[in-house]
């Protein structure tokens, strides 16, 4: 569906509740494809210690990593207008255990860099706190939907070598939507359906502030995984990569004895899904 522009908040809360039949069965059709930060990434060997990437290429001639990599997390407003909700991906993650690690959505051979079968991939859903994932803005904790698994370089070399060299800083999941429900901040008698779903779920939002001038957003409570993709940049703050490692021996004055900590660089929320259709943002 194609959304026109609006002078106010009014006229779009009209629009979407109007429309909010048609614009799920439109969500749900379709496949998503969203949510990366950007973060600095460290390479360790398998004692946990940190090893600059520049010196394990120029040393090494590496064949396998494993790489420990964060496609989604929950509680976060991204720019699709969709926040998703811890517990998404339990029915998913029970049921698909034939996952892929693509490059950029890329569901074709040459663009596979690894699979559950033969690449070992793992898929969770642990719940970390912010810190946990470098990023400092947050309070309190998110499920983060983590991939582990192989990376080799006979495999797809190109995307080997970014993950070795660390410029792989975000990801993005491939899903389809099963459950949402429209939130609108409103205290008129029409919309409220959507702001009991607000007061609901406003409080798990981790950067709030940006969906209360927003004033709507979806809250997804069920999703199913149908890929997770390394990208170059997405809508979601928070899906690092969060580590790189490698079992083979490395020279020891290469190795270095502390962790570097993980430093978030984005700049905060893309609005453009809301830009586009709303010219005037300050009624």
């Amino acid at each position: 569906m194609i959304i026109p522009t609006f002078n106010t908040h009014q006229e779009l809360f009209k629009f979407i509740k109007e429309n909010k039949s048609l614009l799920v069965v439109e969500k749900k059709s379709s496949m998503k494809k969203a949510d990366s930060c950007s973060l600095q990434t460290t390479v360790e060997n398998s004692e946990g210690t940190v090893i600059k990437s520049a010196d394990i290429i120029d040393t090494v001639d590496l064949e396998e990593i494993k790489v420990s990599v964060v496609i989604n997390t929950t509680n976060v407003l991204d720019s699709h207008g969709d926040v998703h909700m811890k517990g998404i991906w339990n029915k998913s993650l029970k049921e698909n255990k034939n996952l892929f690690l693509l490059q950029e959505h890329q569901m074709k051979f040459d663009s596979i860099i690894s699979d559950s079968k033969n690449d070992l991939l793992v898929a969770s859903a642990p719940v970390k706190t912010w810190k946990e994932l470098g990023i400092s803005k947050y309070q309190g904790t998110t499920e983060a939907l983590i991939f582990d698994t192989s990376v080799k370089s006979d495999r797809n070399e190109f995307m080997f070598e970014q993950y070795l060299k660390g410029y792989v800083n975000n990801h993005s999941v491939g899903m389809q939507y099963v459950t949402l429900f429209l939130c609108i901040n409103s205290e008129e008698k029409y919309y409220k359906e959507e702001k009991a779903n607000w007061d609901k779920y406003i409080t798990e939002v981790a950067n709030a502030k940006d969906a209360e001038k927003l004033g709507y957003f979806w809250a997804v409570t069920e999703a199913k995984i149908v890929e997770g993709s390394a990208v170059v940049i997405g809508s979601n703050q928070a899906t690092p990569t969060l580590s790189v490692t490698t079992t083979q021996n490395i020279e020891a004055d290469k190795i270095t004895s502390t962790q570097e900590p993980l430093k978030s660089t984005q700049q905060g929320l893309d609005y453009k899904f809301l830009s586009n259709n709303l010219k005037n943002k300050n009624n």
